[in-house]
């Protein structure tokens, strides 16, 4: 195990009835306050009444930015940027899943400077002083609840780049898991399979061959992701289906199963950003048709990892080491296909004649986050076993 140093300042609201509590929450921190949410899921689940309601009842004034995409986009940041300025917004309050709250940070970040948002992205500023943020969960998934990243499509380059700050972390999350009662069960699996993407970026990335505490952790966030997305997708109402989804995803990000493994990756979301970018495909979708391919092209390198995997996430003991990582990979496979989750670009209508147009977008990434070992060839063979 490497150095290191955990330190995660939010504060996490959990369980039935705690929505009420985001209007004390916020105005801690100022009164007149920017309320960022999607399309309107939430007027129809009666959370953007509890919300509103709340902020109002603790004296807070609300300037609304309503319209945030499935994959948020740069244009509707600047405005919401703009908007901010022009209200002189102290505070930015997010409803929804990480898309809502990704904006909602990059919101946060830019309504402080004068320089465009774009450039926190391409890594020409840092973050100094942002305006606090607080959320209310709506979606299982991206564990931006609890974490300082954010990831944004510049819709004018067709760039999906993430970057992290560690001013970035929101001050109070609520997690109710009744918030996601109305997800459907698309984005139910997609949210799951991006939590197990996040967990499998560490995992499988790390070069420290001395990790068991984190390793166990890991492999239990992974186990728990399937087992209760197996169950809210046998009843979209099941709380405590909900209840461990939701934790589980925020735990796979939020600084701890990082903890400990020295220098780790991003590869597959690296990959995934461009399908993001060039067709808008829902991240998990684009997650779930990208990790199989890149677990194959991996497990080459390191089969005695992936074989640890198959042992004790699938429990899979016979054969050599290559026959059981290869069993890990197909089994974690034949589950994206049950939870009906792509597992292929073709799946995404995605033809292979476009591999070189997604892998050159990818590149520019790759130069971003620093992960030179991660050149066209070797993108466009990853997307070749996709």
């Amino acid at each position: 195990m490497q150095n290191f140093v955990f330190h995660n300042p939010t504060k996490i609201l959990f369980g039935q009835g705690t929505i009420p509590a985001i209007g004390p929450e916020t105005v801690a921190f100022g009164t007149k306050v920017l309320l960022v949410y999607g399309a309107g899921s939430i007027k129809r689940n009666g959370i953007y009444q509890q919300v509103t309601d709340s902020l109002l009842k603790a004296g807070a004034e609300i300037v609304e930015h309503p319209g945030v995409q499935s994959n948020p986009v740069l244009s509707h940041v600047r405005e919401g940027i703009t908007l901010a300025k022009k209200q002189k917004c102290q505070i930015v309050c997010a409803i929804g899943g990480g898309s809502v709250i990704d904006e909602a940070k990059a919101i946060c970040a830019g309504s402080v400077v004068d320089h465009d948002v774009w450039k926190f992205f391409t890594g020409k500023k840092s973050v100094t002083s942002p305006l606090p943020l607080t959320t209310v969960l709506t979606l299982a998934a991206s564990s931006s609840e609890m974490n300082s990243g954010m990831v944004i499509t510049n819709d004018e380059t067709r760039q999906k780049f993430g970057f992290a700050n560690k001013k970035l972390y929101p001050q109070t999350s609520i997690l109710d898991p009744e918030a996601t009662f109305s997800v459907p069960a698309d984005y139910t699996a997609y949210g799951a399979v991006d939590a197990i993407a996040h967990v499998l970026e560490f995992y499988f990335t790390t070069q420290d061959p001395a990790t068991p505490v984190q390793d166990r952790f890991m492999e239990g966030l992974i186990i728990n992701a399937m087992e209760s997305c197996d169950r809210v997708l046998a009843d979209l109402h099941d709380y405590q289906g909900r209840a461990d989804l939701m934790w589980t995803a925020t735990l796979a990000l939020n600084g701890l199963t990082a903890a400990g493994l020295g220098k780790v990756g991003f590869p597959m979301h690296l990959i995934e950003h461009s399908l993001s970018a060039l067709y808008n495909v829902p991240h998990g979708a684009g997650l779930s048709a990208i990790i199989p391919g890149w677990m194959r092209h991996q497990c080459r390198t390191t089969p005695q990892r992936f074989a640890q995997f198959a042992e004790r996430v699938f429990d899979f003991r016979d054969g050599s080491t290559e026959e059981k990582a290869r069993k890990g990979i197909n089994a974690l496979e034949k589950w994206f296909h049950k939870i009906d989750c792509p597992t292929s670009l073709a799946a995404l209508k995605i033809a292979r004649q476009d591999i070189p147009q997604i892998a050159e977008n990818a590149l520019a990434l790759a130069k971003v986050w620093r992960m030179p070992d991660y050149d066209l060839a070797r993108i466009q063979a990853i997307l070749a076993g996709c």
